[in-house]
């Protein structure tokens, strides 16, 4: 199975995909980490975006692609695999597909995880975790039982990342809105979207996954 997950930054990809990862038996392969891994080890791909990066270039999407392609030729990738940060423009899609066909494969499912702005906005601004063991919390949506008390581990210490700031969250909406959008109409016009309902309860939205994902599997 090979899967995109597509979503505004902040609707759960991320742990979305940890979960598809360990039911269906697929790795996750996030562009970000194999552009980081291709340059410090040195492949020939690798070294073109380090050079690029180096002289603060953005990597092109050849690039990109040329270091997926190198990846899921992995024997772990054998089962298939999900993109996760990549597509994420027309372009990349097209790119894409036309790699995936030279390997003679295909994308079974794009699922889009849909969620309202105002909603995103308020779990985004709302989120803190444990300085002691990582768990994470919500002001509004998932508050500690105790104020000021980790429910896990008891530390009364807690951090919230700086970019959670309303003004810096609506703006890399505004990137997602006007460059990652744009390529649903293309996945859709090709019969492979579904969109999942990004407002509920996580485990409301695993389920929903997995009932995609099971008519492909």
């Amino acid at each position: 199975m090979i899967l995109i997950l597509i979503g505004p930054p902040g609707a759960g990809k991320g742990t979305q995909a940890k979960i598809v990862e360990d039911t269906f038996g697929v790795v996750q392969l996030s562009t970000g980490a194999l552009l980081r891994t291709a340059i410090s080890e040195g492949t020939e791909m690798g070294l073109k975006a380090k050079a690029l990066v180096e002289s603060g270039k953005l990597v092109p999407d050849d690039t990109i692609v040329g270091i997926v392609s190198d990846r899921i030729e992995d024997p772990d990738c054998a089962n298939g695999f999900i993109l996760d940060g990549f597509p994420r423009t027309v372009a990349q899609a097209e790119a894409l597909a036309d790699m995936l066909e030279t390997k003679g494969l295909k994308l079974d499912h794009v699922v889009e995880i849909s969620i309202d702005d105002d909603l995103l906005v308020d779990r985004l601004t709302g989120r803190f975790e444990c300085a002691s063991c990582g768990e994470g919390y919500n002001d509004k949506f998932k508050p500690t039982k105790a104020e000021g008390v980790c429910d896990k581990c008891g530390s009364t210490e807690f951090v919230r990342r700086a970019d959670d700031t309303e003004e810096k969250i609506r703006t890399r909406l505004g990137v997602y809105h006007e460059q990652t959008k744009p390529i649903l109409p293309y996945y859709k016009d090709r019969g492979i979207l579904e969109s999942v309902d990004g407002s509920k309860e996580m485990s409301d939205v695993t389920k929903q996954l997995k009932e995609v994902l099971s008519t492909a599997a």
